[in-house]
């Protein structure tokens, strides 16, 4: 950990200076941000494979956490479409216990991610692995909503994507017309809201005139009947549950660990993403580090109310700004508003149909698809395009835990290749511009005795350049030099397995006879060298602070061989 803990959520530096003209513009977009939330939250927590009971409390008790503890002003918190699929998937193969288990371990990730200060590194994940797996989650949830949709009426469809697909095209004579009829009204309402106003939620509007419509339909429609939550979920329940305790084993742990590092990186990834568009949009800046904490805690607290994994949402807190949330107290509005909503309207929320909410997740499928970004992406660099492919096929043919994984790993080997191309290692002998390289006009070209080689690395100095700057010192050995400079000025940091090189070389060319030179060590560097002993096995006199004093010494020592070898 470097420093101290970077926790300064922005709710209370807010609270300093709030004024009621503030809290009017919060007020209002909180109501409107709770009342887009709504038919999410619930059609998340039913797609998630939990009640929309429990969807709803996520929104409003991880929302809450996130707007109270988190580093963005405007961020809203709750359950998000990315999360369904490993949600689904491990309440599939651990319970709800298991689910309940694996957020906790992901919020103290979260946490400590946070105070370890990386809420910055995670930023620069490559963005063809998150378009990838993005784009595989949106075919995923597509995928997920076709039996709800269609009216198939299935109750075992298997989890993954073939086999799943296999069912359906087998049971397509199964379809119900009411059923499609219903989805298909749902999307048209959905789609064609924002063309009458932006900022009218298509989803709610759909779901309150759909509803309306199916319950008269039921009544004066003969022969017309379609599934609604209350069909399959019952009464829904209308208190908060008590907070629940869960068993912790080594084994649960070693068992659910892959999946809690997924929704992890996940939460973090798109909470930081939401953060820095909004960040984009409203010109304020966002604590990373405090936003990683707040979604560890939102995340540690939800499930002990049976709730599903929390991060930031990126429409949602689009929303939020749009209609003039501008703290985090919009935010904390928002889960009021939801929280009123479950006190006092869950009876009318029994009545959705199931097609509804297929038809409103398969709109934010399509949303979430980002066709054009991939697309466009398709245009770049081989690299780019092979990783944002594999990481694709991998989450919607495998498992999203093994595609962030693999996807991950792809993206550190191609950074790795590509630091490795463009850290530069020259080699010099007989002349030296001292000055290559750098802005001064002024050049001061050393003459290098004969002898005397010149190695200059050109970027870090770590685990993969070591390899590459040992073979090239090898290759471009001709005869025994007497002294080898390594200059070291643009070496911005070293590595162990850089050290441990260099430390070989320097012990292999003692045992030669061969005097080895640093120059232009940085003062990071020089710590480190001189931590492992690399300073006093060179000498600490051979370790020159510029190119010019390390030359004269190594002219002097090849000289000085020289006369000695003639006599």
């Amino acid at each position: 950990m470097t420093g101290k803990i970077d926790f300064q959520p922005k709710l209370f530096s807010t609270l300093r200076h709030y004024s009621a003209e503030r809290f009017k513009d919060d007020l209002v977009a909180g109501v409107v941000v709770g009342i887009v939330a709504l038919p999410l939250a619930i059609a998340f927590g039913i797609a998630s494979g939990v009640s929309p009971t429990i969807g709803l409390i996520t929104a409003i008790i991880g929302g809450f956490l996130v707007s109270a503890f988190g580093g963005n002003s405007v961020q809203i918190g709750g359950p998000t479409g990315a999360f369904i699929v490993i949600v689904y998937s491990i309440i599939q193969n651990f319970g709800i216990t298991g689910l309940a288990v694996a957020t906790v371990m992901a919020g103290l990730i979260l946490v400590l991610l946070g105070m370890f200060h990386l809420g910055t590194v995670i930023k620069f994940i490559p963005y063809p692995i998150v378009v990838g797996f993005t784009s595989g989650i949106a075919l995923t949830i597509f995928s997920t909503q076709i039996n709800d949709f269609l009216g198939l009426g299935l109750t075992n469809v298997p989890g993954d994507f073939i086999s799943k697909w296999g069912i359906y095209f087998s049971n397509l004579g199964n379809v119900d017309f009411y059923t499609v009829l219903v989805g298909i009204v749902s999307l048209v309402i959905i789609t064609a809201t924002p063309l009458i106003s932006k900022k009218l939620p298509g989803s709610l509007i759909a779901i309150i005139v759909v509803t309306a419509a199916t319950f008269m339909l039921e009544r004066f429609l003969p022969g017309f009947n379609v599934e609604t939550i209350g069909d399959r979920f019952g009464a829904l329940s209308t208190d908060i549950p008590a907070p629940q305790g869960f068993e912790f084993t080594m084994n649960s742990v070693n068992l659910l660990l892959p999946s809690a590092f997924t929704i992890a990186i996940l939460c973090a990834i798109e909470s930081l993403l939401s953060a820095t568009v909004a960040d984009g949009v409203t010109g304020s800046r966002t604590n990373s580090n405090t936003e990683l904490i707040g979604q560890g805690i939102a995340n540690i607290v939800v499930p002990f109310f049976g709730g599903i994994p929390v991060t930031g949402a990126i429409a949602r807190t689009m929303t939020n700004i749009t209609n003039g949330g501008r703290t985090p107290v919009a935010g904390i509005v928002h889960t009021l508003v939801l929280l009123l909503i479950f006190l006092f309207m869950m009876p009318l929320i029994n009545m959705v149909p199931m097609s509804c909410l297929a038809a409103v997740l398969i709109v934010v499928a399509y949303n979430m698809s980002g066709w054009r970004t991939v697309v466009g992406i398709m245009h770049s660099p081989k690299s780019d395009v092979s990783v944002l492919v594999v990481t694709f096929l991998l989450t919607v043919i495998f498992d999203l835990t093994i595609a962030i994984e693999i996807g991950l790993l792809l993206a550190i080997i191609l950074f790795l290749r590509r630091v490795m191309e463009n850290t530069q290692i020259r080699v010099y002998s007989e002349q030296l511009d001292a000055a290559e390289g750098s802005d001064t006009t002024l050049h001061e070209v050393l003459d290098v005795a004969k002898g005397v080689e010149v190695y200059e690395i050109d970027g870090p100095f770590f685990f993969g350049v070591a390899t590459k700057f040992d073979e090239i010192m090898r290759s471009s050995m001709s005869e025994k030099p007497v002294v080898r400079i390594i200059r070291m000025r643009r070496v911005p940091f070293i590595d162990a397995t850089g050290v441990h090189n260099l430390e070989l070389l320097v012990r292999s060319s003692q045992k030669l006879g061969i005097h080895v030179v640093l120059s232009g060590v940085s003062e990071q560097v020089h710590n480190v060298l001189s931590k492992a002993g690399i300073e006093d096995l060179v000498g600490a006199d051979h370790v020159c602070d510029h190119i010019t004093r390390a030359v004269i010494m190594a002219n002097r020592i090849a000289e000085s061989s020289a006369r000695h070898n003639t006599l």
